[in-house]
């Protein structure tokens, strides 16, 4: 017979193991760090690919602030070199002499009446094709639709001839109403989406107290919908700021030009006169209003962009 193995006196004897649990032989696999490591190489290599978009972006930007504190001399012997003093007679030249002062007022009027009247009337079709059903309702949206996709070039002619009849050719009002136009298919389609998302609770409880449609846009809906309306106003303020084509065939007058018109109009003289230390400075003016607007309404813009991601 065989013998039972015995502990000896005074061993541990072992536990019995609870019942319902599974024995586990052998050591436990280590866990794997594959993924960990791949994913650590990912992050390294796009932070590496954005540390080289932003030099990329913001180098010319800085070369074109400190070449317009530089003589013209400076700028062709010494092109990378730091300015050896300020000269803001740069800036002073550009703003008087070159007109930048009349070119910036025409801009900001022209943009700044544009901006309120795409707002207002994107905001409004856009509410109505968000929240109403009605016969030609898609057919509405599609049109706007359609109207992103139409090359703009196609249309100067027409609207040369349409303006002259209208006897709006050549007038800051006239190029207001062509902004609105130009960019109202991408407000409505950007805004549309973003009414879309808002909670339908909170406009039937404005109808339950008695207020008019009317009221409950203007006082319900459009405060809450702030958010869409601050990035795609950024989107066509930058559009419309740089808008170079349409006021180049639509507003010809010397003293109603805008400052992209005015640029090209100073780049264009400078084989005559040589001011390059007041082109660049002219350049820089134009671009501070951009960044500046960019700078203090960026967190507006990414919320805009990111509210309707969930309902």
């Amino acid at each position: 017979m065989k013998a039972i193995d015995t502990p000896p006196a005074g061993a541990a004897l072992p536990e019995p193991p609870e019942p319902g649990a599974t024995k586990v032989t052998g050591s436990a696999p280590a866990p794997r760090r594959t993924s960990k490591a791949e994913g650590a190489t990912l992050n390294v290599f796009s932070h590496g690919i954005l540390i080289i978009w932003a030099i990329m972006v913001v180098m010319p930007l800085l070369w074109a602030v400190m070449t317009s504190f530089k003589t013209d001399r400076a700028i062709f012997t010494s092109p990378w070199a730091l300015p050896d003093k300020l000269h803001f007679e740069n800036w002073s030249r550009a703003w008087t002499e070159a007109h930048m002062s009349d070119y910036f007022l025409n801009t900001i009027l022209v943009v700044g009446g544009s901006l309120i009247g795409t707002l207002l009337f994107g905001s409004m079709a856009a509410y109505v094709l968000a929240r109403f059903d009605f016969p030609g309702n898609r057919f509405i949206y599609f049109l706007f639709i359609g109207g992103m996709s139409f090359p703009i070039i196609l249309a100067l002619v027409p609207l040369f001839y349409v303006l002259q009849n209208m006897a709006l050719l050549n007038t800051l009002h006239g190029l207001v109403l062509v902004y609105i136009a130009y960019s109202l298919p991408f407000t409505v389609f950007f805004l549309t989406a973003f009414f879309r998302t808002l909670p339908t609770s909170v406009a039937e409880a404005a109808f339950m107290d008695g207020a008019s449609h009317t009221r409950t846009f203007f006082q319900v809906m459009l405060p809450m919908a702030k958010p869409g309306l601050i990035s795609v106003g950024i989107f066509n303020f930058l559009g419309q700021w740089n808008q170079y084509l349409l006021p180049t065939v639509l507003n010809t007058e010397q003293d109603q030009k805008v400052l992209s018109q005015g640029l090209v109009q100073l780049a264009v003289s400078q084989g005559y006169k040589g001011d390059w230390s007041g082109l660049f400075a002219g350049l820089v003016m134009a671009m501070l209003p951009v960044l500046a607007a960019y700078i203090v309404f960026q967190r507006q813009v990414v919320a805009g962009l990111t509210a309707g991601a969930v309902k």
